[in-house]
């Protein structure tokens, strides 16, 4: 334990700096520590950094991949649920094989059940690098939720093809049970991570304290990974599927303070985590060439097959690519079609016709469900992906966690087992920095469109006069009273009326505000005054004038405000 605690100081000091670092010269921060990693790995004198790859896939990939989960849009992620399905699922099993057979070419005598067991390491392409270059570079929503959701779902199905590939290793598996067991893994994580989600919600919901709900959070992940392995299931994919959940129902069964409080601590393990894994994989790689030195294997036949590999693998994605891409411009332009006919419905749901065939409950319920699946509609004809966001999916196929970690799960009795290790981390760090690298490049050479600033200003714009109405209906009811049963003074409602419409067209205004203009200069304005506030808080603590009680609350009051600022800005 006195050896590992410098250890883990030190790495977090190296990720929170590295990550820094990165934000500065504008490189994604897994690319930095991967190559930070690499050159520490040769200083003399530093220890070797060896680490368990089951502490990686049972203990640092389950909140990975639930914080992640946890803060994606369960709608975008069912919009897009074809595209992510096949680059998860299908371009991962393809992949898998393919690669198995091209290994079982270049190392003859290796079997194939290990060489698709490889196949399955270097299938599942890693998010992290990709979604932090697209966002940072302005890609357009969907094609970021689409690489969100290829992230989240592919190690799940990487994770149960290796397993079914190394149990036919020892010759007890069929092709039948294969299939059989990867049907069994995926429902039975569907079911176990809904279970979890819904009442990890339900009963952190019931207890309303922020840092209770947050700690409980913390075991969401292993509550549903832990149960889901223990059945031979898949337990990233049961993780995942909680999180869907619980981001999903957080906004009605959670408080503000809890949901406020999670999505801060969750962002910092997963950047911790996240950021961590990449460090590591670095720091390993010296020891990685030495064990395939100690087992007499040929170092740079290792690292040529990894190339040939990366190679292979963007071939197939680019291929796979092509069709995917014509499938969701296909579907797209049916969408627009299908506009048309919703409107049409929709124009005619009161009809005298209608009225005659359907009760007025029954018509209710058509026409929700119209204008449920029209939203669906609308946004796959606006939002549809071309050629040049399919050109930069293709070039998206960076490998990371679950390639270190599943390389070095495979059996100790594998031929070439050191070799295929090397390979594995030649796909990652190669691919990680190659593709990486030159992501925000083919970004700009192909111009891809980012989001629509204008529509998204006007979008905002519509659903906060929505919910701010709301809440003006809610206080113009007739019928409403206080808590005495008393009527409330008519100017207090004005006020509180004119107040919730001012702070609203505050922040819309903020978001679309120039420099210079009436929005700009209050939101400067008030920024200073904070700042100052801020400055007399100070001092007043300093003089030892008042208790912590009071200074607590007062610093709470500018917090509050301080917060509120920096999220405006954070979204402009």
């Amino acid at each position: 334990m006195e050896s590992i605690a410098p250890l883990l100081v030190v790495g977090v000091l190296l990720v929170v700096g590295g990550t820094w670092l990165a934000t500065k010269i504008g490189v994604a921060a897994p690319i930095l520590l991967v190559i930070l990693g690499v050159v520490l790995s040769y200083v003399p004198g530093l220890p070797e950094i060896e680490i368990e790859p089951e502490l990686i896939l049972a203990v640092v990939l389950p909140p990975i991949l639930y914080a992640a989960a946890v803060n994606v849009p369960v709608t975008d992620f069912r919009r897009n649920l074809r595209a992510i399905t096949g680059l998860s699922v299908v371009l991962v099993v393809i992949s898998a094989v393919l690669v198995g057979f091209l290994l079982t070419w270049l190392l003859p005598g290796l079997p194939l059940a290990a060489a698709i067991a490889l196949g399955a390491v270097v299938s599942p392409p890693d998010a992290v690098a990709a979604t932090s270059i697209g966002k940072r570079l302005g890609l357009p929503s969907k094609l970021v939720t689409v690489l969100e959701g290829e992230g989240l779902v592919n190690d799940a199905t990487a994770l149960v093809l290796l397993r079914s590939a190394v149990a036919a290793i020892a010759g007890s598996f069929s092709f039948v049970e294969i299939v059989g067991d990867f049907a069994f893994a995926v429902f039975a994580a569907i079911i176990i991570g809904v279970a979890v989600g819904l009442a990890t919600v339900w009963a952190r919901s019931r207890i309303n304290q922020p840092t209770l709900t947050t700690a409980i959070s913390f075991v969401v992940p292993f509550l549903a990974f832990l149960p889901a392995e223990s059945i031979h299931a898949s337990g990233v994919l049961a993780v995942v599927v909680a999180g869907l959940v619980t981001g999903y129902k957080s906004a009605r069964h959670l408080s503000a303070q809890d949901r406020i409080s999670e999505r801060m601590n969750w962002r910092t393990i997963q950047l911790l985590l996240e950021n961590g894994v990449f460090l590591v994989m670095g720091l390993q790689i010296s020891g990685i060439i030495e064990n395939v030195e100690k087992a007499g294997l040929d170092v740079w036949a290792g690292v040529g097959i990894g190339l040939l590999v990366v190679v292979a693998l963007t071939v197939l994605r680019a291929l796979f690519i092509v069709p995917l891409v014509i499938s969701l411009r296909l579907e797209q332009r049916r969408a627009v079609g299908l506009l048309d006919k919703a409107d049409d419905f929709l124009a005619n749901i009161d009809s005298p016709e209608m009225v005659a065939r359907a009760s007025e409950k029954r018509r209710s319920g058509i026409q929700r469900r119209i204008e449920n699946q029209r939203s669906d509609w609308e946004t796959l004809a606006r939002e549809g992906l071309g050629w040049r966001g399919g050109a930069v999916l293709a070039w998206s196929g960076m490998r990371g966690v679950v390639t270190l970690a599943a390389a070095q799960s495979l059996p100790l009795d594998v031929p070439f087992r050191a070799e295929l290790i090397l390979i594995a981390f030649t796909v990652a760090i190669v691919s990680l920095l190659g593709m990486g690298g030159t992501l925000p490049w083919v970004i700009r050479v192909l111009r891809v469109p980012g989001p629509d600033e204008v529509a998204r200003l006007r979008e905002v714009a519509a659903i906060t006069d929505v919910i701010v109405s709301a809440g003006e209906d809610a206080l113009r009811n007739p019928e409403l009273v206080s808590a005495d049963g008393e009527k409330f003074d008519p100017q207090f409602v004005d006020y509180t009326l004119a107040r919730r419409r001012e702070l609203a067209n505050s922040f819309v205004g903020n978001l679309a505000a120039e420099p210079g203009s009436e929005f700009a200069q209050r939101s400067e304005l008030y920024r200073l005054m904070l700042e100052a506030e801020q400055g007399a808080m100070l001092l007043a603590r300093a003089s030892g004038q008042y208790t912590s009680e009071t200074l607590e609350y007062a610093q709470m009051v500018i917090d509050t405000d301080m917060a509120r600022m920096a999220q405006q800005g954070r979204i402009a």
